[in-house]
């Protein structure tokens, strides 16, 4: 089982040095290699995503993946930003659909800024495509308008678009998930404003009649937004594009008590992927120490689940973390009165004296 461990930047590289000391407790066999990616790629090779790189991630049958990005990268071009390297690998690997599970694990309950009845017992999958919609819509670019409000001025723009292809593998991917949890998938659009939302909405209604064991509802985006606040509940499985998915993930993560706690799973047909925690790099806080590794951590136990076929080695990791905040240890970001306070590295170790 071979792994490509790229840390990335600011707290990238603490966050996954835990889930591979985690991932190096467990009695299996992993050949690891780790690459540099993101800010810290651009230092050393000037691109953030190195030929090596990439063909060290293809090579892998999985990806264990940190964050990228600094603010001291804004100003460079672009193609040459960090962020371009997670977008390459999606592209390049074909990690066309994304799983991010929001659970709010009993011990965590008070952790949410909700009220505890709206999210005790939460259990929600957002799937969202990742390769499609306005981020990788073509034509795109700056001009001078011809036309519009203020012709002759400059304007930007970007393209959002799908193609049936592209609609109907992720709505299957979303049916079929729905078959192994409650059987319900709400489908996510803008169908009363966008034309790519209409024929999104269009398309997955004839694959939901594929699977008439499944329940199908559609909702804008903007009530679904407001619905994931009102009653988190109601989700079982949502399934969305691009922009929208981005969007409402992270919205959904902190319904769990914080989004240091969402891992999350990018896979292609052929069930490689790329797993991240769903934060950022974070480098206010990097290089302190205090940033929450379970994330990572759990990304690694989906990487075990869906790539690397050990789903007994997930269940550890995700029973280990269960024990670890049963036992009351926090990081900062899930802190409360009457728990205990630990930094990153302590939590990675309570972790591993779980397993």
């Amino acid at each position: 089982m071979k792994i490509a461990v790229l840390p990335g930047d600011g707290i990238g590289t603490e966050i996954v040095a835990e889930a591979v000391k985690v991932l190096g407790a467990l009695d299996l066999k992993f050949e690891m290699e780790t690459a540099l990616v993101g800010g810290a790629a651009y230092e050393a090779y000037g691109h953030p995503l190195p030929e090596a790189t990439l063909k060290l991630a293809k090579e892998a049958d999985a990806v264990l993946f940190g964050a990228v990005g600094d603010w001291k990268y804004d100003k460079l071009e672009r193609s040459l930003r960090p962020e371009q390297a997670i977008l390459g690998l999606r592209k390049n690997l074909g990690l066309f659909a994304n799983f991010r599970p929001a659970i709010c694990y009993e011990q965590l309950v008070d952790a949410s800024s909700l009220k505890p009845e709206l999210v005790a017992g939460l259990d929600i999958l957002i799937i969202r495509e990742l390769t499609g919609d306005i981020y990788f819509g073509q034509p795109r670019g700056r001009r001078i308008a011809t036309d519009g409000h203020f012709p002759g001025t400059e304007e930007a723009f970007d393209t959002m678009r799908y193609s049936r292809p592209e609609i109907e593998r992720i709505a299957h991917v979303a049916f079929q998930a729905a078959r192994k949890r409650s059987g319900r998938v709400t489908s996510v659009d803008k169908a009363n404003v966008l034309e790519t939302f209409q024929f999104w909405k269009d398309v997955v209604t004839e694959v939901g009649q594929q699977y008439p064991d499944v329940q199908l509802d559609h909702m804008y985006v903007d009530n679904a937004a407001m619905q994931l606040v009102r009653a988190p509940k109601k989700f079982d499985v949502v399934v969305t594009g691009n922009i929208f998915g981005d969007i409402l993930s992270d919205e959904a993560a902190m319904l769990t008590g914080s989004i240091g706690m969402l891992p999350s799973a990018s896979l292609n047909s052929s069930s490689q992927g790329l797993y991240e925690p769903s934060h950022g790099s974070a480098p206010d806080i990097a290089g302190k120490g205090i940033a929450n590794p379970l994330a990572t951590i759990l990304s690694a136990a989906m990487m075990l689940r869906f790539s690397l076929k050990q789903p007994a080695a997930a269940d550890r990791i995700e029973a280990a973390v269960k024990s670890v905040l049963t036992q009351g240890l926090r990081t900062a970001d899930i802190f409360s009165a009457g728990t205990r306070q630990v930094n990153t590295q302590e939590m990675g170790a309570a972790v591993v004296k779980a397993l």
